[in-house]
Parts: C-alpha cells; structure tokens; sequence
C-alpha cells in the first residue's frame, strides 16, 4: 500500500486545497488573540502578578519597622507612594495588599468551580429527585442577599475574635461558598443537553461507569463555560473582598488588602489632604477588575460557536 505523506496539503476532487481542521481550542485561542483589548488586559494582569507577587522581593522595606514619626509623608524619591499613618512604605504595602486580593480572588473562584461543578454536574446528569433538591438549595442561596450575608458574617468573625492569620481563609471560604449557584445552573443546563447526544449513547453501549461519563466525556465538553464563568468570577470576588475589607469586615490588620487601604477614605483629612494613601488601592482595583473583565469578554467570545475566524 502507498504511503501518504503528511507534510503535503490534502485535495479535493478539483484539485482544490482542503484546509487542516483545527480544533476548539485553536481556534479559541486565535479568536482572543483577535481581540486587542483581551491582550491588553491580558498584559496588565500579568503586569499586576509581577508587580503583587515578585515586587516586594525587590522593595527596601521589606523588614523595615514602624516609624510614627515619618507618618503621613507625600510622595518623595525615598518614599515613591508616600507613608502611611505608622510610616510604612505605601508602594510596598500595595504590593503585599495585591498578593492578598487576587489570592483571595483566585481561591474562591476555586472554591465556586469546584462546588458549583460538582452540584451542576450531578443535577444534570442523575436529574429526578437529585436535581429537583440540588436547584431547590440552589434557589434559596440565590434569593439571599449576598452583600449583607457577607456583612453579617464579616461581623460573626470580628465579634468571635477570630485570629487576623486565619481569617483571610475564612473570607476566601465563605466568598466562594455563597457565589456557586451561577455556574451550577449553567453546567446542569449543558449536561442536561449533552448527556443526550450520540456519544453519551455509546458510553451507555459500552457500559461506562458513571463517574467516567462525567468526568472524561461530558465535564471536558463544558471547561469552556467553566473558563469564562471562573474568570468573570475572579473579578466580582476580588470587589466583594475589598468592599468587605473597606467596611472592616473582611482582611482585617496585620494582613493588608487594597479595600482595607482603601478605608483611610474613611477619615476627612486623609481622603482631602492625603490622597496617596488612597487613590493607589483604588486605581490597582480598578485596573485590575476591568482587566479581567475584558478577558471574560474575550474569553466569551472565543468559545462562542458561532463566531467565525
């Protein structure tokens, strides 16, 4: 028998080149990089990696001590952000402060894949008694109201006296446990529609076990929509920690975050007469979200589909 060889581009019957399939994930990936803004926020974030995690390793004040005495000075050659009210450097802390929130961010959208996962993709796949009580638990976390469950429980911790090294895990737990319903709901509605195709049919054929029909034939057919729910995630959680840390309820002291920089808002004089201590949480919130949120965007719509390269 003759050999093909593969390096030769295949034809049709009128000579006509046939192009190579590529598959989702190409293609995927060739439809964000299309995206200018996707690569721009995709930049930044890196960017804001480097600058949160690897940054403080370059800082000179790293092991400094509290200085009350430098307190509160502006911005200087020495100082790049200024100092806060205990003389610690600003630019140093808003890079431990960016280590925090994106861990936070991360862990609990972790936390939401992983349980929201889990429960979409029993309720769709065994439907019956299973997902009429997995949605029904699904529709009471849903109608709570998520900003003062957290506030309430911001204020359990803090009148537990619960240790400031332990609570940031805490945050991350219950940031996570109360935003898993979304991601649930649209992993059960795309099981529901694949556990019914050709190749679900032959897994039964060929008598499969559950737990592999899930895990190895329809779970890897919704990453997709795991993808882009996850890195919208990381967005709305890292906000809800700051919101929580800005109230005092959240990451509370030695610990830093932005939202908690961002509570010297809080004090007249600060918010007037010293904006350095302010407006670099702030701007390192907001660059990040809207980072993020471009690549969900992005993301979105690489996997739509119906787009088209």
């Amino acid at each position: 028998m003759d050999q093909i060889d593969i390096k030769q581009p295949l034809n049709n019957k009128n000579g006509q080149s046939i192009k190579k399939a590529t598959s989702i994930w190409s293609d995927a990936f060739h439809r964000f990089l299309k995206n200018k803004y996707a690569v721009i926020g995709l930049v930044i974030l890196t960017l804001m990696f480097i600058f949160s995690f690897i940054g403080p390793y370059f800082s000179p004040y790293a092991s400094a001590k509290l200085d009350v005495a430098a307190g509160n000075q502006p911005p200087s050659w020495q100082h790049l952000m200024g100092t806060d009210n205990l003389g610690r450097d600003v630019l140093y802390r808003l890079m431990m402060a960016g280590r925090v929130s994106l861990l936070v961010g991360i862990v609990a959208t972790l936390i939401i894949v992983l349980i929201g996962g889990f429960l979409g993709a029993i309720s769709g796949y065994y439907g019956g008694w299973t997902d009429i009580l997995i949605m029904r638990f699904a529709d009471i976390m849903y109608a709570l109201p998520g900003l003062p469950i957290l506030i309430m429980l911001g204020a359990i911790l803090s009148d537990l006296k619960f240790p400031p090294s332990k609570r940031i895990y805490l945050v991350m737990f219950i940031l996570g446990f109360i935003s898993w319903v979304g991601l649930a709901r649209l992993i059960r509605s795309q099981i529901l529609s694949l556990k019914e195709q050709e190749f679900m049919l032959a897994t039964e054929i060929l008598g499969l076990k559950d737990r592999k029909k899930i895990i190895k034939h329809l779970m890897p057919n919704v990453l997709p929509t795991v993808i882009v729910s996850a890195t919208l995630s990381v967005a709305g959680t890292i906000l809800a920690e700051s919101a929580l840390s800005y109230l005092g309820l959240g990451v509370v002291p030695p610990t830093p975050s932005w939202g908690y920089m961002l509570s010297a808002a809080n004090n007249m004089i600060d918010f007037a007469k010293r904006p350095w201590l302010w407006i670099p949480p702030g701007v390192a919130i907001l660059i990040t979200v809207v980072s993020i949120n471009f690549i969900g965007d992005a993301l979105r719509d690489a996997f739509d589909p119906k787009q088209k390269i």
